[in-house]
Formats: C-alpha cells, sequence, structure tokens
C-alpha cells in the first residue's frame, strides 16, 4: 500500500527518540561559500575544499603532516612554554588563560619547530597555532624562532615559518615587541650564513608578525585568499577616510602589490617548497 511506511513500528524497524545518533562533531564542513564536504575528503585533500578551493584553517599537526616526509620529523623546542611574567590580568589573569588554553589546545605555546625532510631535503619549519591565543607572538615564540635559527646555522639547513597570527601578545607587553629585534637580528644571521629563508602565509597573518619576519623572507609565499595586513581594514578606514581598494588586504591584492612572491596552494606547497630549496641551495 501507498501508506505502508506509516506502519514501520508494527514491522520493529522505528527508532526511539532516546535511541537515535547524534552525527559526530567534525565530520562535515561548511565553506563560506556554502559548500559542504565530508571530513575525511576534507583531510585527503589537505583541508582545502575540492569544490570552492577554500583553505580551511589548520594547525602544526595538520601542517607537519603535509609537509614532512612521512609525517616524520622531530620537534624541537617543546619543553618552552608561555609564563605570566607581569601577572597581567583583564578579564581573567593572563595566568589562568594560560591554563586554559594549555588544556585546551595540549600545545605550550603559539608556535612549534620540527626538523624533518620536505621532498627529501633536510629542513627546519616553525607553524604557528592560531588556536593559541590567536597564533599571538610572545616572548616563548621569539626564543623559539631564535633557537630554530640557531639549530639551521649549526645543522646548515633552510628554514621556513608557517605565519597565522593575529600579532603581537598584549598581556606581555614589552616583552612581546621585543621579539620583533630579536627575531630580526636571527634571520639576519642566518641570511649571513647564506642559509635560505621561506615564509609561507597563511588565513590571517597581521600585526607586528606582517610588520617584520613575515615580510623579510629570501621566498615569500602566500595560500589563496589569505588576509594579509598590519591593522585591520576598518581601523585603515576610519585612519585615511577612504574606502578600501576590492580584495585589499588579501593574498592575491598583496601579490599585485609586489608584497608576496607566489600564491601556493596547501595542495602545492610541499613541492614548491622543495622546488625552491633545489633552485636555491643553503651556501
Amino acid at each position: 500500500m501507498a501508506f505502508d511506511w506509516f506502519k514501520r513500528k508494527t514491522k520493529n524497524i522505528t527508532t526511539s527518540t532516546e535511541d537515535k545518533k547524534d552525527v559526530p562533531k567534525g565530520l562535515w564542513h561548511k565553506t563560506p561559500s556554502g559548500k559542504i564536504v565530508e571530513h575525511e575528503e576534507l583531510k585527503k585533500n589537505n583541508f582545502v575544499s575540492p569544490e570552492d578551493g577554500f583553505h580551511v584553517r589548520i594547525g602544526s599537526n595538520e601542517f607537519f603532516e603535509i609537509f614532512f616526509d612521512n609525517n616524520k620529523y622531530k620537534e624541537l623546542d617543546a619543553q618552552v612554554e608561555s609564563v605570566d611574567m607581569l601577572h597581567f590580568k583583564d578579564t581573567k589573569a593572563y595566568s589562568d588563560r594560560l591554563k586554559e588554553v594549555k588544556a585546551k589546545t595540549k600545545l605550550s605555546d603559539s608556535i612549534r619547530n620540527a626538523v624533518g625532510k620536505v621532498d627529501g631535503k633536510e629542513m627546519v619549519i616553525s607553524c604557528m597555532d592560531f588556536a593559541f591565543i590567536g597564533g599571538s607572538l610572545g616572548s616563548v615564540m621569539g626564543e623559539k624562532i631564535r633557537r630554530a635559527v640557531d639549530y639551521c646555522i649549526q645543522h646548515r639547513l633552510p628554514y621556513m615559518i608557517i605565519c597565522q597570527s593575529g600579532g603581537a601578545r598584549m598581556q606581555e607587553a614589552a616583552f612581546s615587541l621585543m621579539q620583533l629585534a630579536k627575531v630580526q637580528s636571527k634571520l639576519a644571521q642566518l641570511g649571513d650564513e647564506g642559509l635560505l629563508y621561506i615564509a609561507y602565509l597563511c588565513d590571517p597573518t597581521f600585526g607586528g608578525i606582517t610588520a617584520s619576519f613575515a615580510m623579510t623572507a629570501d621566498i615569500i609565499m602566500a595560500e589563496p585568499g589569505a588576509l594579509i595586513g598590519f591593522a585591520g581594514p576598518r581601523v585603515i578606514r576610519e585612519t585615511i577616510g577612504k574606502d578600501l581598494p576590492e580584495g585589499f588586504q588579501t593574498s592575491e591584492f598583496l601579490m599585485e602589490k609586489g608584497f608576496v612572491d607566489f600564491i601556493v596552494k596547501r595542495t602545492e606547497a610541499k613541492a614548491k617548497v622543495g622546488q625552491t630549496i633545489s633552485l636555491i641551495p643553503s651556501a
């Protein structure tokens, strides 16, 4: 009969409300354009939506898996952690904020260092984690980059920083800003040694990161559609009193103006980095 499906209860094929299973979180992802992508398919495509090319924000674990051959690498300086030097407090104590974010993310700070092979070529990669207080630049990030550069110099290896940050960490005040000079001086030493430095800019890359080492690399790559700048568009618009150009602060706009060398899809980034190392070998 046409309405037999109403009688499923008598055929023992109904599911009570309390027995229904919720769809696991993270199983599907919706991109800004409205495309729905199954999580495993997204993962296989380096977390890039195959339908519209949207690059989903990922962390250091995923980036290391993408770049290092067979996901084999050695983490460096994992024991270096943030502390509340100034006993800073805004809406909550900085020490409490650190405890919460460390427990939530299982990270010690907003950047991780690792060494391994990329397309068969050994190199050091520092990758920021936006999930840790917006990937903010603090004393630990500066110290980890310093140590990564020293490791590169000692072992004669090329270096790459994967940037995704909102800028300096206000809870560390001047200690955060001091890292700009510290990092730049170490990268100058890397250049003096004839070693390659690559910056890979992801969404978002802002503030002091953009104002310093994100824009001083030998080769500057960026993901498609990444927002890159110093201040946000609202602040700039209010400051200059003019409307901003369409696409302002996107990686495509910056490449057109000469601030970025290449726009590289995440699915092609490993091959591009390997090719760059081959074409520009370290001295």
